[in-house]
C-alpha cells in the first residue's frame, strides 16, 4: 500500500522559511514524476514544484520560483525561502506523470497523493 507521507509545515513570519518533507513508503509504478501542490481555502489545487523521478529537470511555478527548491533524496524535500502570506496553503506531496517540458503540468495527472501539511505565513 503506497503511501505519501508529509512533514515539517507550520507558523512562520513572512520572510521566513521552512523545508517540507515526503517519504514514499514504497516504489510506486506507472508514475515518473513527483511533486509538490498547495491548497489554500477557496482556491484550486495549484502545481508548486515538482522533478522527474531519479533527478533532472525540475518545475517551478511562476509564484514560488527564485524562493523555493525541490530536491530528491530518500525524501522528496522542499525548501521555501522568503514565505509570505500568500504561500499560506495546505501542501501536498504527489506522484503521477509528468510530460516533456512539464507540459500541462497539473494535479489532474497525479494519481498518489499524501494527507498534506499545513503552512501559515503570517
Amino acid at each position: 500500500h503506497v503511501q505519501l507521507v508529509e512533514s515539517g509545515g507550520g507558523s512562520v513570519q513572512a520572510g521566513g522559511s521552512l523545508r517540507l518533507s515526503c517519504e514514499v513508503t514504497e516504489y510506486i509504478r506507472s508514475t515518473n514524476c513527483i511533486g509538490w501542490f498547495r491548497q489554500a481555502p477557496g482556491k484550486e489545487r495549484e502545481g508548486v514544484a515538482a522533478i522527474y523521478m531519479g533527478g533532472g529537470s525540475r518545475y517551478y511555478s511562476d509564484s514560488v520560483k527564485g524562493r523555493f527548491a525541490i530536491s530528491q533524496g530518500t525524501t522528496l524535500d522542499l525548501q521555501m525561502n522568503s514565505l509570505q502570506p500568500d504561500d499560506t496553503a495546505v501542501y501536498y506531496c504527489a506522484a503521477g506523470m509528468c510530460y516533456g517540458d512539464f507540459d500541462g503540468f497539473g494535479p489532474n495527472d497525479f494519481n498518489y497523493w499524501g494527507r498534506g501539511t499545513q503552512v501559515t505565513v503570517s
